[in-house]
Order: C-alpha cells, then structure tokens, then sequence
C-alpha cells in the first residue's frame, strides 16, 4: 500500500545463482540491489515458461520501459517474500540515489547536526519546587539513655496488649460531620405518552349484482379468403420483417438454456460473503467405572437405530507394564458400551470381552452382529438381537427398562440440551451385561493385536429359474482382520440361524442344570481362519506390520462336503460351539466368484501403503501377494478409508501427512500434504459432501479439509479436547442434521454437530 510499482517476488535458490544474487553473497541487507538486464529474463521465461520464477510478473517485466530490472533484496520480508522488483523508472532513480548518498555519507564520516528548539516555561518548574525535599532549619534530636548497670545485658522483648496502656495509642474514631452532608430532594413524577386518536368512517356504494355470460366460437375463413390472405402483400410484409428476429431466437434457444437459473449458479460459486464452517458441541460423555484413565480406541454409530453410538477402550500401559505384560491391571473391564443420545447418562448396553478391544464393527446385513478384534490378537463375536427393543424404545421420557434378571424398573430422565457438563451419576438400573458368543482359537489368531476388522457382504446365487436363492447350508466368508504380524485372516461364519438355535439350545441346557449364562467356562475356542495371507517379500526377508486394511467388495463362498450337517449334530457335544465346523476347514473348499477383484491395499508400522493383488490358489492354504509399496508417511498408518463416493479413491493419514491415491495410478499420490507441526492422529471422509475429510490431531483439533476451496491448508480448525483425538466417526441422522463424534486420549467421547455449509455439496462437486 502506498507503493504500486514494488512487486514481491520469490526466487529460489536455481534463479538466485543464474543470475548471480545469491541471498547473503551477492546481495547482502547493507548491499541488497542488483540490476538485471530485462533480456536475460525474457531469455528465462522463454526457457523454463511456467516453472520460472518471473513468470507471475511476466505483464508488468514486458511492459517496463527500461532496459535493466532493479532487483531488491528483503531479507526482512517486508513485502511479502525474499526479493521485489521496482517497475518504474523514477522509483529506481530514486532508490539507487538514497544508496549512494547513504554511502558517501559513511565515508566522509559526516555527522548530522541536530536541531533544538528554545525551552519554553510553562510552569513546571513550580511545581518541581513544590515536590523536591527541603531540610528543616532546626532539626529535632532525640536523646536515648540507659542506667549503667544495664550496659551489656542482654536485651528482651515482649509483646503485650495495646488495650492496657492508655497512653501507648491514640484512636482514630470515625464521624459524621455535617460540612459534606447534602440533602437529597426527591420528587415522584409520572409520565404516560399514549397514541393520538382519530375516529374516521368510510362507506363504499354498494351496486346490485348482475348474472352476466359470454360466448364465443373460432373464426371460420373460407378457402378462397385463407388463399388470399396467404398471398397477400401484408403477410409477406411480415414474414420479411419478423424473419431475421426468429431465426436469431431460435439459433439462442440452441445456443443455451434460457431456463438455467444464473442467481443461483452465482451464489454458490462465488457465495457473496464468507460461510460459517463450524462444528457444534451437542453432547459429552464418559464414564467413571469402565472409561477412567483408558484411551477410547474405536467409534460405531449403529446401522439403522438412531441415536445409539458405541464405543471400545484400551489400557494406557506405562513403559514397564508394556515390557512385562504380566503386570497387567484388572481394574479395568474389557467391554463394549453402547449409549444413546436420549439418555446420556445410563449405558444401554454393556457387552463384556476376553481382552480390551481395539476395533470393532456392525455387521451391515445384520446389525445385531457385532465383530471385534482384541489387543490379544482374537477375534470375538457378539449377538444382540434379545436387546434390540431395548436400544429402540431409547428415548427422552420415562421409560420401561427390562435389566438382566428380567424385572421392569420404571426410570424417568432428564435430557440436558446443549453441551451437558461431563458428570456421571449411578442409576438405579444396571445395564445388561451381554457375554459374547464366539471367540476365535487364540493359537490360530492373530500375534498381535487386530488392528483392523472389516465386514464382508453375503453372496447370492442365481438359481435355474432366473430368482435368487441363498444357500442356507453353506459357510459364508464375512470377515477380514490385518495386525502388525504381517498377517492378514479371512473369517467364515455360519448362518445366523444355526447359532441362534444353538444357542437356545445351550441356555436351556443350562438352566436344566442351574448354571448360570454368564460364565464363559463352556465357551468353545475352536474358531479357526480360512485364508491367511503373509505381507513378506518374495526374495528378501522384508516384513510388512498392516495396520489398516481397504478393500474391495470381496465374496467367497465355502461349500461343504457332502450334506450339510443337521443341527443336532452341531449341537452335539452340546459343550460345543457350532464353530468347531470351522476349525477343521480347508481353504480347498472353497470357490472363487467370478467378477470379483482380488485386490486390496493396506497401511503398516513403517507409514508405507502396500497395494497387493492376489489369487486364490488350491493347492496351498497359505497365499503370497504380489505387492507394490508406496513410502510416503513417517510412523504408523492410523487411517485407511475408501471414498463413499468413489471406489477407487482412498484416504491414508500417518504421521505428520496424509495423502489421497487413487487405484491404477501406480506413481504415487493424486494430493499428499506438507508436513505438519504437529501428528495427525485419526480421519474420516464426510459421508455427504465428496471433496470434504475430517482429521484429528495430537494438539486436540479438528481440522476440516475443504479440497473445493483449499488444497494446501484446512479451510477450518477446531478444538476439540485438551489432549490427542483418537477416533473420528460421523453419522448423517437426517438430511438436515449430521453429527461427529470424535473421542480423545481422556476417555471422554464428544458428540458434535455438523454446520449446513459442511452437509450440503455444491451442483458441481
């Protein structure tokens, strides 16, 4: 401002020794000018084009009128950047001619007088005088004497009451005095303005009404008339006038929509004014007994029941219980718990664990399935179909809640609107503890902890008579869990319907025997994987630890041998688990579909995302993939997720960067960040709007990634929490109301509502 001909530019460190004015070397901030001769930077722009430095002032180095450019140095960055160039004659006169008297001022050692100005009394003095300290003409002394006999004893002090001496103070008592009492004249006074009135009367003339019709007929031309006028002068006046206007109306209505609405269009290009991007506090929560001193480590929204969210957490070990781990803590319960919106308060469901879990799904053919992998490497099973009127009925009024032993306990609660203080109060009612009813054979799971759990779909079968029919005998695989030992397990799991009726079959078995259902002592461990896939190289002995999986859409299907067993015989031993079919499975069994990619990617401990493409062999249980690996991120891969809006685009976060690949585009990212100053800890895509993702960082922000208006930085921060977000998951409840839930390292889960500029995408996004 102030200063039109200066133009900030940016050279690097190539155009800086092209044209010899090196930062610090040849352009100092005592000697910061060098003149560059405008051909010289013409001859650059016509060599390196777009990638030259002086490409973003091309206009204005044509248009100057000289045949050399002062180029400045500012090493100050008072303009904006490490040089600037001056596009005017007479301001490069000027500065040069303020360099060389600055010089010779320096070297002739010439001293600049100053100039004051006479002191001018305006009283001060005075009062100097009045403030400054004068000794007294007589000066008071004091006299201190002693009886002799008393020289050198040793003095003694002693407190006593100033109330029993008299002469030893003087009181100040306080009084009213009469010289600064003013009395207060008060008078009450009334003012009451009303409107001025007016009274008026209109009268209008009232006519009679009359019943009145009209009828009319086309006008009818006879042959000779409509010949006449079609080759009348008038008509052909006409035609020759309107002809040119028509053609010209007809070719627009070609051209463009005149129906297109360009207000519209407008607004949301350009917006007119700056949008409010925000997310709102709707509700906090945590727990004393199950989430004090624990890290939330997973986030599910349920499927199709609103306003249910779930949650898991982990231990957070020191470094000497991470060294022996036989110094675990059993304070903590390894559980799930669900809660609901409506009441914030109570847990809903408490669903009990062998080990912490790390992560967790719905299953999305049946919701009341839930799978999880542990710290331990297991993979277990829930099934909450006997609570699920429970989660339904869920609201904000007093309701009939049926706890564990099967009596109604009426429960009235309050809902606290807006952002509720974090406290936790002890309900009358428990929840319902839920055991789980799979756990997987720990020496066949995985060594280390299961990282990531992902569902996949049934497959259907196209019978003879062109329907579909599913096959209720046959095993379908339906789960795909990665850990850090380089394995990756693919899980089948029987029908739905043979696990409930077998575990009908075992509670009543157990109450034939006065056993109580929560014990997991007859808990069968059988559960075995059908394919196992080691990440290792071919040649050398390179490992990859996946941490997250991103798949396509897989399906299998395991077909048994033979007829498929009757019930009774997988109820028999009725000990058992209808699992133990599973854990004597081949992978020889077992079918490809056909259409079905095969290909997967995956994120490990190192921050390299491994893209593998693999085929089912029969003749080996174990497959070996043939993998290509990409090293972009620093520590571990916390986030791999695929587009909901595109398949073959996905998301990876570790470390201090992230970046968006796309399937087939095998050099590398489409978009990677810069490093940030901080870690990014978890990400989410937006489920409404394509260009929008949500990351969560170490310092306790949200930062929201508009790709649509910014590529290099967030469009907006927020903060969330004093400490690390661990978890991001959102949920669109309605078309106008979109929440975040977003938990930290505290064991706190926040509940944020999502602002209409982040829910609704623009016409082109």
């Amino acid at each position: 401002i102030g200063h039109p001909e200066i133009f900030p530019l940016l050279l690097t460190a190539k155009t800086q020794k092209n044209f010899n004015c090196r930062a610090d070397e040849d352009v100092t901030e005592e000697n910061c000018f060098k003149c560059i001769k405008k051909e010289d930077i013409i001859q650059d722009l016509k060599t390196r084009a777009n990638t030259s430095d002086f490409h973003p002032l091309k206009k204005v180095i044509l248009e100057y009128p000289g045949e050399e450019l002062l180029v400045v140095f500012d090493p100050k960055f008072q303009y904006g950047q490490n040089f600037y160039i001056v596009a005017s004659e007479e301001a490069k006169e000027n500065l040069l001619k303020l360099s060389a008297t600055a010089e010779e001022t320096e070297e002739n050692g010439e001293e600049t007088l100053e100039v004051h100005k006479a002191w001018v009394s305006l009283g001060s003095e005075k009062e100097v005088e009045e403030e400054s300290l004068k000794e007294r003409d007589t000066k008071i002394k004091y006299k201190i004497s002693r009886v002799r006999r008393k020289f050198g004893a040793p003095i003694t002090f002693t407190d006593k009451n100033a109330s029993d001496d008299k002469d030893s103070y003087a009181e100040c008592t306080c009084y009213e005095d009469n010289t600064f009492s003013i009395k207060m004249l008060e008078r009450d006074v009334g003012v009451q303005t009303i409107p001025r009135v007016r009274e008026t009367s209109t009268q209008t003339k009232w006519t009679y009404p009359k019943n009145a019709s009209t009828q009319y007929c086309t006008r009818q031309l006879s042959n000779e008339a409509k010949a006449e006028t079609l080759s009348s002068e008038t008509l052909k006046e006409f035609l020759t006038a309107v002809q040119i206007r028509m053609e010209i109306a007809l070719q627009q209505n070609e051209i463009m929509d005149v129906f297109f609405d360009d207000w519209k269009a407008l607004a949301e290009d350009e917006g007119g004014g700056k949008p409010d991007v925000y997310l709102k506090a709707y509700q906090s929560f945590t727990d004393v007994q199950y989430l004090k001193n624990r890290t939330i480590s997973c986030i599910r929204w349920h499927p199709t029941i609103y306003g249910i969210i779930a949650l898991s957490a982990t231990d957070q070990p020191s470094y000497e219980e991470q060294v022996n781990l036989s110094n675990k803590s059993l304070l903590h319960q390894s559980v799930i718990l669900l809660l609901s919106f409506f009441d914030p308060i109570c847990l809903q469901l408490v669903l009990k664990a062998p080990e912490d879990i790390y992560c967790f799904q719905f299953s999305p053919s049946n919701p009341n399935i839930i799978a999880g992998g542990c710290v331990d490497g297991q993979v277990v099973l829930w099934d909450i179909s006997k609570h699920e009127e429970k989660l339904q009925s869920a609201k904000p009024v007093a309701d009939e809640i049926t706890d564990s032993e099967g009596e109604l306990t009426a429960v009235v609660i309050e809902v606290i609107q807006g952002p509720p203080p974090m406290q936790v109060q002890q309900s009358s009612t428990e929840p319902p503890l839920v055991r789980y009813c799979a756990a997987s054979s720990i020496p066949y799971s995985n060594k280390k902890p299961a990282t990531d759990i992902q569902w996949l779909p049934y497959n259907s079968e196209d019978d003879q008579k062109g329907g579909t029919s599913e096959n209720r005998d046959e095993n379908y695989l339906q789960l795909v869990t990665c850990s850090p030992d380089c394995s990756i397990l693919f899980w089948d799991i029987p029908s739905i319907e043979h696990r409930q009726k077998f575990l009908s079959e075992k509670i009543k078995e157990e109450k034939r025997s006065y056993i109580p259902s929560d014990t997991d002592e007859d808990l069968d461990l059988s559960w075995k994987p059908l394919i196992k896939i080691n990440l290792r190289e071919r040649d050398t002995s390179t490992e990859y630890g996946p941490s997250r999986i991103s798949l396509r859409e897989l399906q299998y299907r395991y077909k048994t041998s033979g007829k498929a067993k009757s019930l009774s015989a997988l109820r028999s031993p009725i000990k058992e688990s209808p699992y133990t079919e599973i854990g004597a499975s081949s992978s020889k069994n077992l079918e490809v579909l056909e259409n079905i990619s095969t290909n997967f990617f995956v994120g490990n401990e190192d921050g390299e995302v491994v893209y593998s493409v693999w085929k089912v062999k029969t003749d080996t249980n174990s497959k070996k993939p043939h993998s290509q690996k990409y090293t972009l991120h620093t520590e571990t891969i916390n986030t791999l997720q695929n587009s909901p809006f595109f398949k073959d685009i996905f998301l990876s976060i570790g470390g201090q960067k992230f970046a968006i690949w796309k399937e087939g585009v095998t050099n590398g990212p489409i978009l990677q960040s810069s490093c940030s100053a901080g870690r990014y800890t978890a990400g989410q895509w937006s489920l409404t709007r394509p260009g929008v993702f949500f990351i969560g960082r170490d310092n306790g922000n949200i930062d929201i990634w508009d790709l649509v208006k910014k590529t290099h930085e967030p469009s907006h921060f927020q903060n969330i929490s004093k400490s690390i977000i661990t978890f991001i998951s959102p949920s669109s409840a309605s078309a106008e109301q979109h929440f975040l839930a977003v938990s930290d390292d505290l064991g706190v889960l926040h509940i944020l509502e999502i602002c209409q500029t982040l829910c609704h995408p623009s016409s082109n996004e």
